[in-house]
């Protein structure tokens, strides 16, 4: 067995930029993907903000889905920009610790509030005359705190166990940040146990939320089937089109990192799904949910006349 080293010494990357050949453009390919991600979501959340057709509960989530995307993608990003200008690719043990507690945490929010924004768009088509019930102000909130303590609790359970494993002294990640399965792989001990422990935490975590969804447009699909107008059930599935989409790029990569065996992942592949759902997804939800969306859409192009013709500002956010 490898000797291990019980220090908090500094781990490596092995990263994404190690061919010369494509580093240079694959570093402006992700800068330009965290700007756009930054510039979308920033922009997102100021429109829900600012424009009253916008204060609603489905965009009051939205918002918060945003926060999260802008936090998730800086707890990663910046980092692998900064060491490629600085050629280098160390973490300390704190810092690879810090990572892997946001990354967990907020990774773990988002997974529930995509999961219950499904219940959102259900109570609208299925039950329209009860949404203002509901959807209050107040089942929002608690479906934001839900979100925030589902993630935190991911955070606090599994980021202690496994950053206290014994590390050997190789301790370079064959990863681009501090992810959980590539951390374990530097451990001079037996994890079986406790692998076997995180993967059903992170199945739980992936099909709780997930049935959610299922459920949710099981009941949605039904009702949208029954409806006379024709126009009525463009308008419902356009209403939740937007969500199934969000919801199949970031479930579809998350499921494949958490519960597909270990014995079937190769580090070239994990660095691609990871990629997918921590950086690009990120980029694409905001661009999803404006492109696709007439009332967003709408909200950009009144804010824009606002630069020009500056007017007042609107009412109080829902």
């Amino acid at each position: 067995m490898e000797e291990y080293n019980t220090s908090s010494t500094d781990f490596t990357f092995m990263g994404l930029f190690n061919r010369q050949d494509t580093s240079g453009l694959l570093f402006t390919i992700i800068s330009v993907i965290f700007i756009t991600a930054l510039m979308a979501n920033g922009v997102m959340i100021f429109l829900i903000r600012t424009d009253s057709c916008l204060h609603t509960p489905m965009y009051f989530l939205l918002s918060h889905l945003s926060f999260i995307d802008m936090m998730y993608i800086s707890t990663i990003v910046p980092k692998m920009l900064v060491d490629y200008l600085l050629g280098q690719r160390s973490i300390s043990f704190v810092g690879c610790t810090a990572q892997h507690f946001l990354y967990l945490t907020l990774v773990g929010a988002e997974f529930f509030l995509l999961g219950l924004m499904a219940y959102d768009r259900y109570v609208a088509i299925c039950n329209p005359l009860r949404y203002p019930v509901l959807m209050s102000r107040r089942i929002c909130w608690m479906i934001i705190a839900g979100s925030w303590f589902g993630g935190v609790l991911d955070g606090f359970l599994l980021t202690p166990i496994t950053m206290s494993f014994p590390f050997c002294r190789s301790r370079e990640i064959n990863h681009f940040f501090c992810e959980a399965p590539a951390v374990l792989k530097l451990a001079c001990a037996d994890t079986a146990l406790y692998e076997t422990v995180m993967y059903v935490c992170c199945v739980l975590m992936l099909l709780i939320p997930f049935s959610v969804v299922i459920a949710s447009y099981a009941r949605i699909l039904t009702t949208v089937h029954r409806m006379s107008s024709a126009e009525g059930r463009k308008k419902a599935f356009a209403t939740c089109s937007s969500h199934m989409t969000v919801v199949t790029l970031f479930y579809g990569a998350a499921m494949y990192t958490y519960m597909v065996p270990h014995s079937y992942h190769k580090p070239a592949q994990d660095k691609v799904f990871s990629v997918f759902y921590t950086i690009l997804t990120p980029m694409l939800n905001p661009l999803i949910y404006s492109l696709r969306n007439r009332d967003v859409t709408g909200a950009l192009k009144r804010a824009l006349g606002r630069l020009k013709a500056p007017q007042g500002m609107s009412g109080h956010v829902f």
